[in-house]
C-alpha cells in the first residue's frame, strides 16, 4: 500500500486528489495539509511514502516546503503545478532542484475529455515516485581523470553530438551534467527528458538560467551549434538530422513516450556512428537502453548513470544489462569525461586487420 500526503491550499483540489488516488486499490491518502507548515507538522508524527505538493500556497509555499523536507527527512515529492502562471513554473523547477522527483499539471476535472488519461498519469507518477530513492546528502563521487581512458576508448572521429536521455529524476541529473560543462563546450547536445505535457519549455528555460551553456527548445530544421543544448519539445520526437540539423517527428510513440529517447539514440547511431556519444540517465522503464547499445556497437562512447546517484535506475540499469554502457558514472563525472573526450589532442586510430 502506497501512503500519500496531499498538500494543497484548495479544499476542492485536496478532495479531488483524494478521490483520484482512492481509485487505485494500492494507494490511499493518509493525510491532507493546506500549506507547507501543516505538512511539516504532519511529518513530525507520520511518514508517507509519497507527497503531492502544490506550489503556490500561503504561509509556506511548495518550494520552501520541499527544501525543508529534503534537508531533514527526505520523502519522494510530486509537484502538481499550474502552467498559466510563469512564476509558478519557475518555482516548480526550483522545487525540482531542491529534490522533488516529478512534476505534473493540475488534474483535469471529471467532465474534461482528458480526465481518464490525467488520472492514469497521476497514479503512474505516484507509483514511480514511491519507488524512487531520495536522499538528504549527495553521494560521494569517484574521481575520474583522462588516465582512466584506455586507448581503444578514445574517439575514432571528432565528436559531432552528445545525445542525452532521462526520465524520473532527470531534470536535476541533466542540470548537474550541464552545470559542469562550460559555455565554450565544443559539441552540441540533444536532450530528451520525459516530462509532463506543457513543461518542456519551462524545463529548457530553467536549465538556460542555471547552467553555463545556452539551452532552448529544439526547432525543426535548425542547425545545432557547439556550446548549445536543445531540448525535445512536447509531444514530438527529437532526432539528429542531415548536416547537423534538428528533425522533429510526430511518428507514433515508442515505449509509450513521445518524445522517446530511443528515437534520438537510433538517429545518432545511424547518422554518426563513432562520432556520437550517448548518455542514459535516471528513469523508470527501458526507453533508450537498446538504442544506447546501437551507439556503442557503431563505435560511439556511451554512458549510463550509476545506481548510487540515480533516483530510479531502471533505464540505465537496463542498458547495463545489455552491455550498452562504456562507463557507469554520476552526472558530474560524466561531464568530466565529456571534457576529456572532446578535447583529446590525438584521436585513436584503430588497428589494421589486413
Amino acid at each position: 500500500m502506497i501512503n500519500v500526503l496531499v498538500v494543497d491550499d484548495s479544499q476542492s483540489v485536496r478532495e479531488y486528489l483524494e478521490h483520484l488516488i482512492g481509485t487505485d486499490p494500492g494507494m490511499r491518502v493518509v493525510g491532507m495539509a493546506r500549506n507547507g507548515r501543516e505538512a511539516l507538522k504532519f511529518l513530525r508524527h507520520s511518514r508517507p511514502d509519497v507527497i503531492t505538493m502544490d506550489i503556490e500556497m500561503p504561509e509556506m509555499d511548495g518550494f520552501e516546503t520541499t527544501r525543508a523536507i529534503m534537508e531533514t527527512d527526505p520523502v519522494p515529492i510530486v509537484i502538481i503545478s499550474s502552467l498559466w502562471r510563469p512564476g509558478e513554473v519557475s518555482r516548480t523547477f526550483q522545487a525540482m532542484e531542491a529534490g522533488a522527483v516529478a512534476i505534473l499539471q493540475q488534474r483535469a476535472g471529471l467532465r474534461h475529455p482528458d480526465h481518464a488519461a490525467s488520472t492514469v498519469e497521476l497514479l503512474s507518477t505516484i507509483r514511480q515516485a514511491a519507488a524512487a530513492k531520495v536522499r538528504k546528502l549527495r553521494v560521494p563521487r569517484r574521481e575520474i581523470s583522462s588516465t582512466d581512458l584506455r586507448p581503444e576508448e578514445l574517439p575514432v572521429k571528432p565528436i559531432q553530438v552528445v545525445a542525452v536521455g532521462a526520465s524520473t529524476g532527470g531534470p536535476t541529473a541533466i542540470q548537474e551534467l550541464l552545470f559542469a560543462l562550460p559555455a565554450t563546450f565544443p559539441v552540441p547536445l540533444l536532450i530528451v527528458q520525459h516530462i509532463a505535457a506543457g513543461f518542456a519549455d519551462g524545463f529548457a528555460d530553467w536549465l538556460n538560467n542555471t547552467v553555463p551553456m545556452s539551452v532552448r527548445p529544439a526547432r525543426h530544421g535548425e542547425t545545432i551549434l557547439p556550446g548549445h543544448a536543445y531540448v525535445a519539445p512536447d509531444n514530438l520526437h527529437l532526432l539528429y538530422g542531415p548536416h547537423s540539423t534538428v528533425v522533429l517527428s510526430d511518428a507514433p510513440p515508442e515505449h509509450s513516450m513521445r518524445p522517446a529517447v530511443s528515437c534520438l539514440f537510433r538517429s545518432v547511431s545511424r547518422a554518426l556512428g563513432s562520432a556520437g556519444i550517448g548518455i542514459l540517465l535516471t528513469g523508470m522503464g527501458r526507453d533508450g537502453a537498446a538504442e544506447l547499445k546501437m551507439i556503442k556497437d557503431a563505435g560511439g562512447i556511451t554512458f549510463g548513470q550509476d545506481q548510487a546517484s540515480s533516483i530510479i535506475h531502471g533505464m540505465p540499469g537496463e542498458a547495463l544489462q545489455l552491455g550498452a554502457c562504456t562507463y557507469m558514472l554520476p552526472p558530474g563525472k560524466i561531464a568530466e569525461m565529456l571534457l576529456t573526450l572532446t578535447a583529446v589532442p590525438k584521436l585513436h586510430t584503430p588497428k589494421s586487420h589486413s
